[in-house]
């Protein structure tokens, strides 16, 4: 009887001195892990953020090379290069502000809203060149360092034929 007492005496502070054993390497592990877990999400996200936008663009240059204008949210005066922008932020799922883009057509750079015009888009048959300079911003410090300014700069581009339209 007292051998059975010392021998589960024995078993319970084994298994005392291994669930603390546990509690420290789990202490260990478990920054290691998640560092890793979060870059790992931070770079996905860089990705995804790279493939809306290629898409976005491949869809407003589909929809640019056909010369319509009824996507422009403005009804009333529908101008194309306006409904081109819209598709672009459309098809981009609302990245489309967040990657702060500067577009170029045609080797012309256009850096904000207030410098688009009628013209940057071509004209029928012109050759078109879309290219979005994206820079997303990095939301953990962790990869901020590696990268400047903290934010992750990449660039879509599509190149198409505009159709022979007629004047919108």
């Amino acid at each position: 009887m007292i051998a059975h007492r010392w021998n589960s005496r024995k078993r319970a502070t084994a298994a005392r001195r291994q669930r603390g054993a546990t509690v420290v390497e789990m202490a260990l592990v478990m920054p290691v892990f998640l560092l890793v877990m979060i870059g790992v999400i931070e770079l996905a996200m860089m990705y995804f953020s790279n493939l809306t936008m290629q898409y976005a663009v491949r869809e407003g240059s589909r929809y640019a090379i056909t010369g319509l204008a009824d996507a422009d949210p403005n009804a009333s005066n529908q101008q194309r290069y306006q409904a081109i922008i819209q598709k672009i932020k459309d098809s981009s799922t609302g990245m489309y502000a967040k990657v702060s883009p500067v577009i170029t057509t045609n080797n012309v750079t256009y850096t904000d809203s207030s410098s688009y015009n009628a013209a940057m888009f071509g004209a029928a048959g012109d050759i078109l060149v879309i290219q979005i300079d994206c820079y997303w911003p990095l939301a953990t410090p962790l990869l901020k360092p590696f990268f400047t300014d903290g934010k992750y700069h990449f660039v879509v581009a599509t190149t198409m034929l505009n159709e022979n339209y007629g004047s919108n």
